[in-house]
């Protein structure tokens, strides 16, 4: 039960020793400026490998749960699936469903945890193979495995180590299923990785430059974070935290002789990797050897 890339290594690796009687995932979307219908990437997967796949809206009906169970399966194996599964699907087989979550739980649980562990600055992420239970990330652990985070981690390149790393640690887990005790969460040492919101993307310059510089690289590739200039959005893929400032206003661009330079609320940002709206991203000196920001403007 997964939806998209992140859990794609996951289905491939069950498929290479497990017998997978059933695919589910969410329903096939429009994309793009021309409407096309665009399948999941592990609807594609599957498909390839002439599994059944199912794309339910909701498996809050009766109707639905009885098709899931009617599958007589072992167990389900959950990869971000993105939808609720209620309890009558949680245990509906025998060994119920295992969930690949991208965390070292407690720490994250929710619905964007591997940009909110960069974004904090913690050193080290990972992956937990836990039990499906009807609270949020709740359900006792079986295994886990670190994945530490350095200063060039982003979003996308922590989200490609652990689709890896999950997919190995839930095959390692289902080959000594009855052997292993699962482990309760500490619930005092639970944090939550809320849901990233479209408002957030937005640059605050108000914001220290060192507290930026984690959420561009949180947020690279997607969702991005951006500041507008003279009407058009320039996403900024990567930055340097500079312990410095000019004495200026909070998000004003600071003449300088090494590129896109901006006062924080905090020491400064110097912009190394940005895309202009419309265009491929670049280094920025690639792009300031067309383009010119005015000195002095202050970004809002």
């Amino acid at each position: 039960m997964g939806t998209p890339d992140f859990a794609v290594p996951v289905l491939e690796a069950l498929l290479k020793e497990h017998e997978v009687i059933c695919v589910y995932c969410q329903a096939p979307k429009e994309a793009g400026r021309g409407h096309k219908i665009v399948k999941s990437p592990v609807q594609v997967c599957a498909e390839a490998h002439n599994i059944e796949v199912r794309t339910p809206k909701t498996l809050r009906n009766e109707d639905e749960q009885e098709k899931f169970k009617a599958l007589d399966a072992d167990i389900a194996i959950v990869a971000a699936y993105g939808l609720i599964l209620p309890k009558a699907v949680i245990e509906a087989f025998q060994w119920g469903c295992l969930n690949v979550h991208g965390s070292l739980l407690p720490r994250w649980r929710g619905a964007a945890p591997i940009q909110r562990a960069i974004e904090a600055g913690d050193d080290k992420t990972g992956i937990t193979i836990m039990q499906i239970v009807e609270a949020l990330d709740a359900g006792a652990m079986y295994k886990k495995g670190e994945i530490a985070i350095t200063e060039n981690t982003t979003g996308g390149s922590l989200h490609d180590e652990m689709a890896k790393l999950g997919a190995k640690l839930m095959l390692e887990v289902l080959a000594d299923l009855t052997n292993i005790k699962p482990e309760p969460q500490d619930e005092s040492l639970v944090t939550y990785a809320a849901k990233i919101d479209k408002s957030e993307c937005k640059i605050d310059f108000s914001m220290p430059a060192e507290a930026l510089e984690r959420k561009i690289r949180a947020f690279n590739p997607y969702p991005a974070m951006f500041f507008e200039y003279e009407g058009e959005r320039f996403k900024v893929l990567r930055a340097e935290a500079l312990d410095a400032s000019a004495g200026r206003e909070a998000g004003t661009i600071v003449p300088n002789d090494t590129g896109l330079l901006i006062e924080c609320g905090q020491g400064m940002l110097l912009v190394t990797e940005i895309q202009r709206q419309g265009k491929k991203a670049m280094k920025t000196e690639e792009l300031l050897r067309g383009f010119s920001f005015k000195d002095e403007v202050v970004l809002k």
